[in-house]
């Protein structure tokens, strides 16, 4: 079913980018599960410094655009690769489905935010929360940790991304179980928290605007889910969250961008991986997307109050990304096939 659903997806998203033409530009395509808001900023700023480049983008979830990379190997679409995270670009990297490319600021990141041999580079760094629709939830009795939210006065209340598709919900998915890991040495009392929160849970949806169509009409008034979306959410679309960092920490994902092996636009492709991370845009992406950049030498007084509030609360959880990049298909396979939508009958 996870194969199914997948290639799927990357048929309608192939056949909706055939349809597209070309205007005599250079036509860069770039995959990213960053939204239309932030794709449509940086496509439009780019064009406006490149005039012969046509950025063309489908945005999809991190671990469809992996996929989709995979089923393309032969003959790639894609340019660029802008969002996902450093699990899942460990992964395409050990594929060799990327290209290495050291950009220009390469020393202004940590060495646990980059790939060793430069086939990926961090550019934000992103807190997993709860959220909940202030209108159905006072914030006073609101969860503000992951176990709060298994507590059965939740039951049907709970509504979240399919965690399949999505990184940052396979991210979520995999601390618990590292959790278990190393709090037992297995990753049974994971899996039961999975089941706990698939008792609570009402559905899963298939994309992001699904899942804020829910929340905005309270048909679930809790999710779980990165912060820059959620925060930026009451802006871009009018519906009232709030939300918190689990107080016993959180996953914070290093967000990345890469360079697709078999390019045929190499250098407009390393054009459109340098903007998008120079200083400047990293500070406009902090302003107007609540993106907390990977770069050490942005300063923080450039940032926004949401931004710097992020960084003076998270907790980050201990992720260990090698036991992730080797088992996390696992995990989510067992997931998908023992777990999901049993707790319902319950």
């Amino acid at each position: 079913m996870i194969r199914l659903r997948s290639s799927l997806v990357a048929v309608m998203l192939f056949a909706l980018a055939s349809c597209a033409k070309s205007d005599g530009r250079t036509v860069l395509t770039v995959y990213s599960p960053h939204g239309k808001e932030l794709l449509s900023w940086a496509e439009s700023e780019f064009e406006k410094a490149n005039p012969t480049i046509d950025v063309q983008w489908v945005d999809m979830g991190a671990q469809e655009v992996l996929d989709r990379l995979r089923a393309e190997r032969a003959n790639p679409q894609a340019d660029v690769w802008f969002g996902a995270t450093a699990e899942i670009f460990d992964r395409a990297a050990k594929e060799s489905l990327l290209v290495a490319y050291a950009p220009t600021w390469k020393n202004a990141v940590d060495s646990a935010a980059r790939d060793p041999r430069d086939r990926w580079y961090g550019t934000y760094l992103t807190p997993e929360v709860i959220a909940w629709n202030t209108q159905a939830i006072d914030s006073a009795s609101a969860p503000r940790d992951w176990d709060d939210v298994l507590d059965p006065k939740w039951k049907g209340r709970v509504v979240i991304r399919d965690p399949v598709a999505s990184g940052s919900m396979r991210a979520i998915f995999g601390a618990q179980i590292l959790r278990s890991i190393r709090e037992t040495g297995k990753p049974d009392a994971g899996y039961e928290w999975l089941r706990r929160l698939d008792a609570n849970t009402k559905e899963y949806v298939l994309n992001p605007t699904i899942l804020y169509q829910k929340l905005g009409r309270q048909e679930g008034a809790i999710t779980l889910y990165n912060m820059p979306d959620i925060a930026t959410l009451t802006q871009r679309v009018g519906i009232p969250v709030a939300y918190a960092f689990p107080k016993s920490g959180t996953p914070l994902l290093v967000d990345g961008i890469a360079i697709v092996r078999g390019t045929k636009h190499e250098a407009e492709a390393r054009k459109y991986y340098e903007f998008v991370t120079t200083k400047q845009a990293m500070i406009e992406a902090a302003r107007k997307f609540i993106r907390i950049p990977a770069r050490t030498d942005i300063p923080h007084d450039s940032l926004p109050r949401e931004v710097a509030r992020a960084l003076d609360e998270i907790k980050p959880m201990p992720m260990d990304r090698a036991m992730l990049a080797a088992h996390l298909d696992e995990w989510m396979t067992y997931w998908d096939s023992n777990i999901r939508n049993r707790g319902k009958t319950k």
